[in-house]
This record gives C-alpha cells, structure tokens and sequence, in this order.
C-alpha cells in the first residue's frame, strides 16, 4: 500500500480529533501504533491494498510483538487502535468487512491500583518541609490538589484561574474528551489556592495568567514538571514501587472507599465514564477488611 499515512491514516486521526474528541496523547500512540502496524504489513506481505489485508495478517503481526515479549497491555492498546482504524474505514466504506472481527485481545493479569498509605500521605503533608520560596509553595500545592481531588496529571496542568470558584468552594474540571465536571474541594484547599494566586501577583512581575500553577519563571507547568515533583516527595514517605501522579489519584479513591465513600459518587469526582472503572476500588477496600480481620479476629 502506498503512503498509507497520506490515504487512511490521517483521515482517521482527523476523525479522532475533531468528532471522537480523543485526547492527543491517545491520537498520537493511535498514530505510532497504525504506523508500525503498515510497516510490518509492507516488510511482511508487500504492496497490500486495505481491503486485502487479512485476519491472518494481523495475528502475524501480534504474534511477532509477543515474540519480542512486549507486554499484554501493550498489545491490548494496538489492537483497540486497529478496531477502530478499520471500523472507521468499515464506515467509510473502504471495506466491506473488518479484518479484527476474529481478533481476541489478550487477558491481562488485574492488579490492584497502587496506593499511599494514610499515614504516609499525612507525613507527607503534616511533617515534610517545602522549601520557603516560590518552586516550594507550588510544589506543596501540587502534592495537596493532586491528593485532595484525584484530579490526573493533564488535568492538573490544564486548571485555570478561572475554574476555581471560591463562592462554590470548588473547581472545574476539563478531562478526558472534554468533559468537565465539578470537584468540591475543602476550605483549607480553596484558602492556599486563593493564596497561592495573590501570592504569584505579588511574587512575579510577567507570568502566566490563565493557569493556576506556574513554574519560578512564571511559565505553566509541563507534565515532566509535575511528575518529577511527585516522585521526588513520595521517594521521601513511601517505598511503593510505582511513585507517579496517578498513584495519588489511586491513593484519593482508595481513601475514599476505606472510609465508606459511594462508589457512583467516586466514579464521579474521577470523571470515570463507567462504574466498571471505579470498581477496582472495592477490591483495595477488601484488601483492607480481609487484613484487619486477620489481625483482629481470634480465628482468623
């Protein structure tokens, strides 16, 4: 197939984009996946039209990827990037039948979502000590939003001046496919973000005036930025292996469920579209009730 990117791919990206509303990071690992996937055909079976492309030469190329022991949750995004490559093309009518009907993705091993424990989360943010200036205080704030809202780390770095409504005593959201939703958020918090904001007036002559968190220099954050922070301060209170942004949203959830929270109220402070991805909470809340009764109980 010739300049496949140019005749099927791009189209399918704009689709992606503009009507799907899919995130650019998800567009741009569709995009690599896609890209290595015609490689492979090329090398693999030659000039092959769209429409000729065969079942049979999908599971070859998924065959190849296990053989390089990449991992099943890997394999599980190519394959989803190609379902929906070839349903677009399905509804374009470029073929008359999707050659991943037959295709089966790979189970995965479910493993509990990383979490703080409480009273490393309260070391954290009773007992570590920031530094006093201004790289100090956003970093608090970050480690304080990120654990106080569940919030992820795009959107963290996309919160406006504007989405904090200190009258509400929250903030808005923009998430996954933009869709906003509305966090409330403590009187404590909502106090060292109105802080925060007069403090950055009064300590910078030009910065940033749409985003919330800027760096020394005035300038928003970049996503490299704020993990770095996170792993930097977890290193100090935790030895869990994983140390990422998204285990302080791990960590907000599984909070909230150890202490009773309703899980379609979690589902909806997370910006989860289902429940089915809110409920690998219970199973950390389990965890909890199946240690406790063993310690406790005489005949555990």
């Amino acid at each position: 197939m010739s300049q496949p990117e140019d005749h099927y791919i791009s189209p399918f990206l704009d689709y992606l984009k503009f009507q799907k509303r899919y995130s650019q990071h998800t567009i741009i690992s569709y995009q690599n996946d896609l890209r290595a996937f015609f490689r492979y055909i090329g090398a693999q079976f030659g000039n092959t039209a769209l429409p000729d492309i065969k079942t049979a030469f999908i599971r070859s190329w998924l065959a190849e990827l296990k053989q390089q022991e990449m991992e099943s949750k890997s394999i599980n995004r190519k394959i989803s990037a190609l379902k929906t490559f070839f349903k677009f093309q399905l509804k374009q009518q470029v073929i008359a039948i999707s050659p991943m009907v037959a295709i089966i993705s790979p189970k995965l091993k479910k493993r509990l979502p990383q979490f703080v424990d409480t009273k490393d989360i309260t070391t954290l943010l009773q007992y570590i000590e920031f530094p006093d200036n201004w790289t100090g205080k956003t970093e608090q704030l970050i480690m304080e939003v990120f654990y106080n809202t569940g919030i992820r780390q795009a959107e963290l770095v996309g919160l406006r001046e504007l989405d904090i409504s200190k009258s509400n005593s929250s903030i808005k959201v923009l998430g996954k496919g933009n869709k906003e939703r509305i966090i409330a958020v403590s009187g404590q918090l909502m106090h060292k973000m109105q802080e925060y904001i007069a403090g950055k007036r009064k300590t910078h002559e030009t910065f940033d005036k749409t985003y919330l968190l800027v760096t020394a220099a005035g300038k928003k954050l970049s996503p490299r930025y704020v993990y770095n922070v996170v792993n930097k301060y977890l290193r100090m209170v935790t030895t869990i292996d994983k140390k990422s942004p998204h285990v302080l949203r791990h960590t907000f959830a599984t909070h909230l469920m150890n202490e009773g929270a309703d899980l379609n109220a979690v589902k909806e402070l997370l910006g989860h579209s289902s429940l089915a991805a809110t409920q690998i909470y219970t199973h950390n809340t389990i965890e909890k009730l199946k240690d406790i009764h063993k310690k406790a109980h005489p005949k555990a």
